[in-house]
């Protein structure tokens, strides 16, 4: 089973654009399936929808969300239809089977006043003046942008030169896109691309590295700062800023920017746009929001509200 899951995942990348993350989420949740499958002395090629609902069944038992259950069956459903496809089975076991559905929770996100609170300690966090000038453009371009962490942290130099009033992403499945820069916004990645240029070309004289093509570079193995260390920056930063670490994420500044523009007036099919969402569906989460703009729109304008 293990070859079926490379070669399925392969194909994911290769000819569905699937990210990187994508395809790393893929392979646990599979991986998952095949170690239970082999418990049970079952594999890929004998496996029947019975095997597939027990090991749902047994997903609710160990307390799994019902989120996790629904992305794990989409994952196996995938798979044996890849292996149909392929040829490697007559049937897919999995496509009749009914999931858990996901909960649409309401995302959590930050007030004003909290995000404020993280622009200023962004500006007065880090071991060096470098260091601070790249967690202020970190910061700002998170929020301004509403961009995937994946995509900040991954953002080519090129995309940040000549002053852009506009800045290219790349999204999930290489999709791209133009998202728009507020101003302080540019002047925190103007500051940070001249620092990290002087750097650079400090060091390429001192022949110590090799130029980075990543707007954050770093030593690792990506060559650029990973999710996980921007993670734990931006949780030590609220914790500087007298903000709960719990409430703060990445992805909690990228529910801020989108729960903000909509409360402003933005529209829904705007916000898709800027997020890089595939479906207005998903964007749509976002509307909790408009209760009490709409509350107060009747209040003021409607002839018999006014009446009373």
């Amino acid at each position: 089973m293990e070859r079926r899951i490379s070669a399925f995942l392969e194909a994911q990348a290769a000819e569905n654009g699937a990210a990187r993350n994508t395809c790393l989420a893929y392979g646990r949740d599979l991986k998952d399936f095949a170690g239970w499958l082999a418990h049970r002395g079952g594999d890929f090629d004998t496996a029947t929808q019975a095997d597939v609902e027990a090991y749902l069944i047994a997903c609710d038992a160990e307390g799994l969300s019902q989120a996790t259950r629904a992305r794990r069956l989409s994952s196996i459903r995938q798979l044996f239809r890849f292996g149909y496809e392929e040829g490697w089975r007559k049937d897919n076991p999995a496509l009749r089977i009914q999931g858990p559905g996901r909960a649409r929770r309401l995302p959590g996100t930050l007030d004003h006043a909290e995000v404020e609170a993280l622009l200023t300690r962004a500006r007065d966090h880090g071991r060096s003046p470098g260091e601070k000038l790249r967690n202020t453009c970190l910061v700002e371009l998170l929020y301004a942008t509403g961009m995937r962490v994946s995509e900040l942290v991954a953002l080519p130099a090129a995309a940040a030169r000549g002053d852009p009033r506009m800045i290219l992403v790349r999204g999930k499945g290489g999709k791209e896109r133009m998202v728009p820069l507020s101003a302080p916004a540019r002047a925190a990645l103007a500051a940070w691309l001249a620092h990290r240029d002087a750097a650079e070309e400090a060091a390429r004289l001192a022949r110590r590295a090799p130029p980075s093509r990543h707007l954050f570079p770093s030593d690792g193995a990506a060559g650029h700062l990973t999710r996980q260390a921007f993670h734990g920056l931006l949780k030590d930063m609220a914790v500087r800023a007298g903000v709960s670490p719990a409430r703060v994420s990445p992805h909690k500044l990228r529910h801020a920017f989108a729960t903000h523009l909509l409360a402003g007036g933005a529209d829904l099919r705007t916000i898709q746009t800027l997020l890089g969402h595939a479906d207005v569906s998903t964007t749509e989460i976002y509307t909790h929001v408009l209760d009490e703009r709409l509350r107060a729109l009747v209040l003021d304008h409607h002839p018999l509200a006014r009446d009373a």
